[in-house]
């Protein structure tokens, strides 16, 4: 869920783009969109807008969106600074690459994965499915680092990478969603079939 929240910001930045030219005429104040110039701009402010939000209904804002609006801040205000859509192409990457490096460098720091430390508690599995798991999170974030900076600089037009960014970013989510259950689901099972043989309390 937490995930298919963090596309929202995307696919803003997907819609806005796609509105190049389109002019906002209210009062005295006249905007044209401009191309990935907007939708930076747009990005920017629906991240920053789901930090909020997320620290107001949960109370906690948790690592990885924190890591997302770093990235999306930095990478943005450069796009805007010098109007050359190179940094924000580089944001997806960074951002996953540095996903990879955490849960590469986690169970080296307290010994348990960072998949471990966040679902631990609820769910109780051998540490070869915690150490799986993540692997097939590093995985995923490596590949698409590297895959967006293939369309990237890859001799597609800056149209091709905006389609990509939103239809990928489903994509891959979806699919890592999907793993990641496979992955769980025998031992969500086991645990289960585990309680249901519990003694009952009198």
């Amino acid at each position: 869920m937490r995930q298919l929240a963090e596309l929202i910001p995307i696919a803003l930045f997907f819609i806005v783009y796609k509105m190049s030219g389109y002019e906002v005429n209210l009062g005295g104040f006249h905007y044209v969109f401009d191309g990935i110039y907007t939708a930076t701009l747009v990005l920017m402010i629906a991240t920053c807008a789901q930090v909020v939000l997320t620290k107001l209904i949960t109370g906690i804002v948790e690592k990885r969106l924190w890591l997302m609006f770093a990235v999306v801040a930095v990478a943005g205000s450069l796009t805007l600074a010098f109007h050359n859509d190179v940094f924000i192409k580089w944001k997806p990457t960074v951002f996953n690459w540095g996903l990879a490096i955490a849960f590469i460098v986690a169970p080296f720091i307290g010994d348990k994965t960072l998949m471990e430390r966040a679902m631990g508690a609820q769910i109780k599995i051998p540490k070869s499915v915690w150490s799986r798991l993540n692997m097939v999170w590093i995985v995923n974030f490596v590949v698409v680092g590297a895959l967006n900076l293939y369309v990237a600089f890859g001799g597609y037009s800056q149209e091709a990478w905006v389609n990509y960014k939103l239809y990928s970013s489903i994509g891959f989510t979806v699919v890592l969603s999907i793993i990641t259950v496979i992955i769980l689901a025998p031992h969500l099972k086991e645990d289960e079939a585990k309680a249901k043989n519990l003694p009952q309390d009198q």
